[in-house]
């Protein structure tokens, strides 16, 4: 709720601050005075246009601050900054931000009824949010559930989406994955190594007449010379014992020649020319290389892609049994939506009726006799919120057709409208503020709007500016706006007033003058009147 409001510099107000309390709280004062600046400012804070034309007259710039408690008892200080000349500013908590920012945390504090649109019953989807709160859990948890059920049906879109794309698509990628499997299987890699055995083996098959060539060559040469030579080594050494060590490395490598000759004799028969081996060889390593330029670095790289592919293509193929079952879900879910806004549909037309005949019912109390509101439920789309276009109607006067609240209306007339609806509609921002509530009526209907108003505030903060001393008896508190002279310039000052100097005022309201002794009591009886009439206040 609004704990202070501080203005300075706007219009006759250069520097007004005033405290606020629960409850309901009567804002009076003569014509002129500067009551409309206060709303005004309050306005701003709303995220109202700024306008420049409403800087104090010398002044550079004009500064609105509220300062509220919010519902879960943190504080938080919305302003504006008006400039004689430059862009307004608007402030969250100290914090710069913009004016649709303000506007977002304004609306959730506060709702101003009067004769501009600030009221959020004049929109559509707070009426179709008011009719269900009304209707209570037939609207309420049906709405959830059909909630639930869009909810439900959009994320089976995104996995059909994510299954495959469409049928097109699917039959592409089916095709290009069964070729890159076939082409890898073909293959038969058994082992991931086979390239490095198939590179040492073509290098062998493609030189293999030189090669043999050369295991000839080192045959013969350890065949003859070679073993004869070291044999003859050893036999010169004998058992000469000083030279024992170098006698056993000589017969040592006497059995390693004798072993070479052996390997390269066997060496020599295993190397022969074979050109269709060869031409294999070559076929094949161009047929794995082939592979890891398409499918990976590496045999195993290629090895690991295929088995991937197999996944995907495993996924792909089950598409159509997938697709059917998400596609039943999905049927299911919307069929469950629809059902849910048919049922909600039933339980805000069945709440419709009682609703606008609770609002006429205050409508009455509140002077406008022939006035009636009807509550008009029509089929629209579907959507999160059902599928009803829900319009508040308003007929204010008799011969009139029902339309629209914000186009049915005069300013104090509309005011009246948003009162009764609030009496009615339990859920609302913590503070409402009525200006022009009490325009055109008098006397019993000053009174009854009165009493509405301090019914109100016993579960809203309600600040009223009126012009009716009936009205402003039965506030919980008054503030008294008035202007003055000083140094030539008109200012306005907003002052709190209790006993007898609440008395004055209201007397002052009643007969136009503060010192007549019959108004003066008659402002004291309707106090008296009014706190005997007045509901406790349980904010």
């Amino acid at each position: 709720m609004l704990r202070e409001l501080h203005v300075t510099e706007l219009g006759i107000v250069d520097d007004v601050t005033v405290l606020v309390s629960p409850g309901s709280t009567a804002i009076t004062g003569e014509t002129g005075a500067g009551k409309t600046l206060l709303v005004e400012a309050i306005e701003l804070l709303l995220g109202a246009r700024a306008d420049a034309t409403l800087v104090r007259q010398g002044a550079s710039e004009a500064r609105v601050e509220g300062r509220f408690e919010a519902p879960d008892g943190s504080e938080v200080v919305l302003a504006r900054v008006l400039p004689h000349d430059g862009r307004a500013r608007a402030y969250v908590d100290g914090r710069l931000a913009t004016v649709a920012e303000v506007a977002e945390v304004g609306s959730a504090l506060v709702d101003l009824h009067g004769q501009n649109a600030h009221q959020s019953l004049l929109q559509p989807a707070v009426q179709r949010g008011a009719l269900d709160r009304y209707a209570g859990s037939p609207a309420l948890d049906t709405k959830t559930a059909l909630r639930q059920a869009r909810e439900e049906a959009r994320q089976i879109e995104v996995e059909l989406a994510e299954l495959g794309g469409d049928e097109r698509s699917r039959a592409r990628e089916l095709d290009l994955l069964r070729f890159q499997i076939e082409e890898i299987d073909g293959a038969e890699i058994a082992d991931t190594s086979e390239e490095v055995t198939l590179e040492a083996e073509e290098a062998l098959l493609a030189d293999a007449v030189s090669h043999r060539e050369a295991l000839r060559q080192a045959f013969g040469a350890i065949e003859g010379s070679g073993l004869d030579a070291v044999g003859r080594a050893v036999s010169s050494l004998g058992d000469r014992a000083p030279f024992t060590d170098l006698a056993d490395r000589l017969r040592a490598a006497q059995a390693e020649l004798a072993d070479l000759e052996r390997e390269l004799r066997l060496a020599t028969d295993r190397v022969s020319e074979d050109p269709a081996r060869l031409e294999q060889v070559r076929t094949r390593r161009q047929r794995l290389r082939d592979l890891c330029r398409k499918y990976g670095e590496t045999l195993a790289d290629v090895v690991t892609y295929a088995d991937e592919t197999r996944r995907r293509l495993s996924e792909l193929e089950g598409f159509e049994a997938r697709a059917a079952e998400l596609e039943a879900r999905r049927e299911a879910a919307n069929e469950r939506a629809r059902d849910a806004a048919s049922a909600l549909s039933t339980a805000r037309q069945r709440a419709a009726a009682p609703l606008a005949e609770e609002v006429t019912t205050h409508l009455r109390e509140l002077a406008m006799p022939a006035a009636h509101l009807e509550v008009l439920v029509e089929p629209g789309a579907l959507t999160d919120d059902g599928a009803d276009d829900i319009t508040f109607l308003l007929a204010p006067n008799p011969g009139e057709p029902p339309k629209p609240l914000a186009k049915a209306a005069s300013g104090g007339e509309l005011s009246r409208a948003m009162l009764a609806l609030r009496l009615v509609l339990s859920e609302a921002p913590p503070t409402l503020v009525f200006d022009e509530v009490d325009a055109g009526i008098g006397g019993e209907a000053g009174i009854a709007v009165g009493r509405l108003l301090a019914d109100l505030g016993k579960r809203h903060q309600v600040l009223c500016v009126t012009h009716l001393a009936q009205v402003a008896a039965f506030a919980d508190a008054q503030v008294v706006v008035e202007k003055r002279e000083e140094g030539g310039r008109t200012v306005a000052s907003a002052t709190p007033v209790e006993a007898d100097a609440r008395v004055l005022e209201l007397s002052r309201m009643l007969a136009g003058v503060g010192e007549s002794n019959h108004a003066r009591s008659h402002a004291a009886e309707l106090l008296e009147r009014a706190a005997q009439r007045r509901p406790e206040v349980t904010q």
